[in-house]
């Protein structure tokens, strides 16, 4: 028996390794268009924005910025086939989330720590709250139970990532989860070109501007893309205090599980598994900072991190942009409409509130 094992077993294993290249080119044929055009409009951002360096002493709107936007321009001028979608997709999440890893290593523990417990504190304390009267502006507007705590929980914690998570725990219906994620990316581009302007409305330092950043903005991508242009520091506490609201994923989801199950509506059991709570790259992320934070990363391993970890964060910003639909507005109804944009402006406001009352700033 031994004798005929070993043949049948290299057999296996040399069909397998034959049966796997294949399968790579299949992938990178698959993946080049669209990660070609997410290059090309990164490489057209970055020379914008040196252009308005030469012409007007500064960029302006920052690469990073543009882009976003030429993706959202190029990704709804009906122009781009479906060649080039699985490239864009991989652009705006894979290649982001090597990219919020790499930025870890550039985390200044001195400027983090400066505030102690109190951006703990804020996170906990708004994202609860924000949780809490999200769902009652959506049942005050007419939505459903389900519905209502989708949209507060997108809102409150991490856009679509939160909703996909919470749905199977609530049995929510493909049409609740659609729904609820319809405005997610048209608002997030959106607050990406707004919340500058809160910088001197509301007489913001960098830091601030980075912790509302990090509350307000729903992804990852957008988070950086609205705070990377402002100053680094912006960056780095708006990334922690993003990946903050994303940890605070896991026990809120399993609080609304247990919940449910007591009062006995939740038939079947779905599977939640720990990735869904904790994403790699944010582990990743912290590793890097925690080695940085203990002086093991020297900065002649930090900074070349720092800096490929921007450039990907621009490639990403296009692949972001190009899977932005704006005819997702029009197919989302005004009650659930309402209810985002309230709660929205309800998570902006009790950020800038206790960004005011614990004091906040470095």
């Amino acid at each position: 028996m031994a004798t005929r094992t070993e043949p049948l077993t290299a057999g296996s294993s040399a069909a397998a390794a034959t049966g796997t290249w294949p399968a790579f080119v299949r992938r990178v044929r698959q993946l080049a268009p669209g990660l070609a055009l997410v290059v090309g409009l990164s490489l057209l951002a970055q020379a914008i924005a040196a252009g308005e360096e030469l012409l007007l002493g500064r960029a302006w709107i920052e690469g990073l910025v543009l882009a976003l936007l030429l993706g959202v321009a190029v990704g709804n001028s009906g122009l781009v086939s479906k060649t080039f979608e699985a490239g864009a997709a991989y652009a705006g999440k894979q290649v982001l989330e090597f990219a919020v890893v790499l930025l870890g290593a550039g985390v200044n523990a001195a400027v983090i720590a400066s505030t102690g417990p109190r951006l703990a504190t804020l996170i906990v304390s708004g994202v609860l709250l924000v949780l809490l009267v999200g769902f009652g502006i959506g049942r005050l507007l007419g939505l459903g139970p389900r519905l209502a705590l989708l949209v507060a929980t997108g809102n409150a914690i991490c856009g679509n990532s939160a909703i996909a998570a919470m749905a199977p725990v609530i049995r929510a219906e493909k049409s609740e989860v659609a729904a609820a994620i319809a405005l997610t990316a048209v608002l997030g581009v959106t607050l990406v070109l707004s919340l500058p302007i809160l910088i001197p409305l509301m007489s913001l330092s960098y830091y601030q501007f980075g912790v509302v950043a990090g509350m307000g903005v729903y992804a990852v991508p957008q988070v950086l893309a609205a705070a990377l242009p402002i100053s680094p520091i912006s960056a780095e506490i708006a990334t922690t205090v993003k990946l903050g609201r994303v940890l605070m994923l896991g026990p809120i989801v399993m609080a609304v599980g247990l919940i449910v199950s007591a009062l006995g509506s939740r038939s079947g059991g779905a599977k939640l598994r720990l990735s869904t709570f904790l994403p790699w790259f944010v582990i990743g992320f912290a590793v890097l900072a925690i080695l940085r934070v203990a002086g093991v990363l020297p900065d002649v391993v930090a900074q070349p991190a720092r800096t490929v970890g921007a450039w990907l964060t621009i490639l990403a910003m296009a692949g972001l942009g190009l899977g932005v639909r704006l005819a997702a507005i029009r197919t989302v109804g005004p009650r659930v409409a309402v209810a985002v944009i309230l709660s929205l402006g309800v998570l902006l406001a009790t950020t800038l509130v206790l960004i005011r009352a614990l004091g906040i700033d470095a």
